[in-house]
């Protein structure tokens, strides 16, 4: 009897996260002869960089966080899995992950980690129910609710000290993120709402960005530093530096400068300051014996893998190597670098022996015809650093209806006085204090019941039983 031969069966890639180097890679794997599975805990492909936007109401969460699905609806050899990945085995080489009470499997011959990373508190999470962070369209749009809401309730306040702590809006961390968000929070308060109350005066408001460091911008040259404070007090912004924060809750923040503490009453508080990567670098670390840094980055080999795992590649927010910074640039290159190794090494191709990362700089926007550009040796600012930025930023924007509409609310907004995303709903800012405060016994069923409902009275394990790290 004879038998017909069987196809030999294409390397497998898993790709953990949709952020900019998982996505990326993908996207460079397109044309090689491999199945991609792409697992992400959800279903967008998220621009971070303009989370603060979507907070401030200039542009909506849609804008900038296509469906990683329709990214990729036409590259054949992709399979886009929701799901948050609770377990790597590298010995197996598996990868597990798990989605409303369902455990799924996938093996692999080649692995990009690229899980990112989340807010860091400094051991301080408690901080996390009064200070939301700024890494996640949850996150944007609970600080959009909590800023536009402190408005509403100022308007109806009468005491004058509930409305000046209503009117306190204090941005923790001036870094980047941090500087962006103080920026249009002042012009917020000062342009869109200038004439919508009518018993507070919305430009009355306080935005105060403060840091432990002695600086804004810490990794932006000392006259882009200079530049972008005086440009942020000139639109209000009150700067405090050397100021560490020791304590917070829902009426205000404990700040400590030197040997003395005081306090700032203030109802909304934005954390900027501090990432913490994925769980996932520390249990990487753990099987191939290799340290993580203070934010839990995993220490890689200088072409991205595990010691021991050539197969293994680890890029963006949870790599360390070189002290490269945690930015978009880092990921995308990072990503971009493990996909060609993966396509040299089916292909018998060559490749290169190390990642080289390139610099193409920093920007950052402080609010209208307002910005900070460090090109290496050419340092810009005012209005032609700000449209570079809107430039570089729409280049990064993936898909053309996304830039267009993105364009479109960035026209609203900034040639007019008016912010098109400006809806905020109870649910938006009391979700996230609802869930946790409903703690790990919480758990939804694959039906869209709670268990141990009459609806699914079957018990079964969650995440929050196992142990990732």
């Amino acid at each position: 009897m004879t038998t017909t031969p069987t196809a030999p069966r294409r390397p497998r890639v898993v790709i953990i996260g949709s952020g900019f180097g998982g996505l990326f890679a993908a996207q460079r794997l397109r044309k090689a002869d491999v199945d991609i599975t792409l697992i992400a805990k959800t279903g967008q492909h998220l621009f971070q960089p303009l989370l603060y936007q979507v907070a401030t109401g200039i542009i909506s969460e849609g804008e900038i966080a296509p469906p990683t699905r329709d990214i990729l609806k036409k590259q054949k050899n992709v399979t886009v899995i929701l799901g948050e990945v609770v377990d790597i085995d590298l010995a197996d080489r598996t990868v597990t992950s798990w989605l409303l009470g369902r455990e799924s499997t996938f093996g692999y011959d080649h692995l990009i980690v690229a899980a990112g990373a989340g807010q860091s508190y400094f051991g301080n999470s408690q901080f996390s129910q009064f200070a939301p962070g700024m890494k996640s369209v949850d996150d944007a749009l609970e600080l959009r609710g909590r800023i536009l809401g402190a408005f509403e309730m100022a308007e109806a306040a009468t005491d004058p000290a509930e409305i000046d702590r209503l009117l306190t809006f204090v941005v923790v961390g001036a870094g980047p993120t941090g500087v962006e968000m103080a920026g249009q929070i002042a012009e917020l308060a000062r342009r869109t709402l200038k004439n919508n109350f009518r018993n507070i005066d919305p430009r009355s408001a306080r935005v105060i960005l403060l840091d432990a460091a002695p600086v804004v911008l810490p990794p932006f040259a000392p006259k882009l530093q200079q530049n972008a404070a005086k440009q942020l007090r000139d639109i209000g912004v009150e700067i405090q530096l050397g100021a560490m924060v020791t304590g917070l809750d829902a009426n205000g923040l404990d700040v400590k400068e030197g040997d003395t503490t005081r306090r700032i009453t203030a109802a909304t508080k934005i954390w900027a300051a501090g990432v913490q990567a994925s769980p996932l670098g520390a249990l990487l670390a753990q099987q191939c014996d290799v340290s993580i840094d203070r934010a839990g980055r995993v220490e890689v080999q200088p072409d991205l893998t595990l010691p021991g795992h050539p197969e293994v590649f680890v890029v963006g927010d949870m790599m360390s190597l070189d002290k490269l910074p945690g930015v978009a640039q880092v990921a995308i290159q990072g990503g971009r670098f493990a996909a060609d190794r993966i396509k040299a090494t089916v292909s018998g191709g060559k490749h290169k022996e190390k990642f080289e990362y390139f610099d193409k700089g920093s920007m950052a926007t402080i609010s209208r015809y307002k910005a900070v550009a460090d090109l290496g040796k050419i340092k810009v600012t005012g209005f032609l650093a700000w449209a570079m930025w809107l430039l570089v930023h729409l280049v990064y924007i993936v898909g053309f209806k996304s830039r267009l509409t993105t364009t479109f609310s960035w026209i609203v907004s900034f040639l007019g006085k008016g912010r098109a995303q400006r809806v905020a709903t109870q649910q938006q800012v009391y979700g996230r204090l609802a869930l946790e405060k409903l703690g790990p016994d919480f758990e939804v069923a694959q039906s869209g019941g709670l268990h141990g409902s009459a609806a699914d009275p079957t018990p079964i394990d969650s995440p929050a039983d196992r142990t990732v790290a």
